[in-house]
């Protein structure tokens, strides 16, 4: 078998299922799906059961392959998750990054990250996620690095969902970030970065609402090509 014909399919039926294009709990059709893909049953069972490790789908012995639900509960415990990685790894950075990692830092993902206009949501969130990213690699640990990059996967949606209400917001948060990185101040980094990322349950609760009208009302599609706009993030 093919491995890259496996990494092509696992990367389109990631996309899949990361963008809810298979709804919430959707039992996946297989055979539908591997014509859609043009693909043979073996190789994208293969892809499938690699995303259920990844806890992208679910299975059920008897009945098949499941979209993940979009549950309030479990975005919670992944933020709450995602807050504790990333304070830990703004911490070490503090500690193990260069000054010529710090440069690269802001000239690269941090100022690239401030630009949202006339982006796309999807481009925006993108360029959020790439700095949250690469101050977590600045941690030196690379097991850190793993389990968060896993995180994002599974709240991609809830933060595209976010985006255009936060982004000034987020924006502002990202320069005392970089800045206290640059003082080395790990006290201040972290204390920014968890209240940058951790969400209260009753704001979990609102995103998925709207998340899962933007499912089966808009089309997911629709949030993630949505453009930006100057007074977006602005209350």
């Amino acid at each position: 078998m093919s491995e890259t014909r496996v990494e092509a399919l696992y990367t389109r039926v990631k996309e899949m299922t990361v963008n809810f294009t298979l709804r919430p709990g959707e039992r996946v059709n297989e055979v539908a799906l591997a014509r859609t893909l043009s693909a043979s049953r073996t190789p994208l069972r293969e892809a499938l059961n690699r995303l259920v490790a990844e806890r992208l789908l679910d299975f059920s012995a008897g009945k098949g392959f499941f979209c993940r639900g979009l549950d309030a509960q479990s975005i919670f415990d992944l933020y709450e998750l995602r807050a504790i990685l990333e304070e830990s790894a703004v911490r070490l950075a503090c500690r193990r990054a260069s000054d010529d990692d710090l440069a690269a830092l802001r000239a690269g993902p941090f100022e690239d990250g401030l630009v949202y206009e006339d982006r796309t949501i999807g481009e925006a969130s993108a360029a959020d996620e790439a700095f949250h990213m690469a101050v977590a690699k600045l941690s030196g640990n690379a097991e850190l690095c793993r389990e968060l990059d896993h995180i994002n996967d599974r709240i991609r949606f809830i933060r595209w969902v976010d985006m255009a209400a936060a982004v000034l917001r987020t924006k502002g948060e990202h320069r005392l970030i970089m800045e206290a990185l640059e003082r080395r101040d790990a006290d201040s980094a972290a204390r920014t970065m968890r209240s940058h990322v951790v969400k209260r349950m009753d704001q979990i609760v609102a995103s998925v609402r709207e998340g899962y009208s933007n499912i089966y009302v808009a089309g997911p599609e629709e949030l993630t090509e949505r453009r930006l706009e100057p007074g977006d993030g602005s209350s």
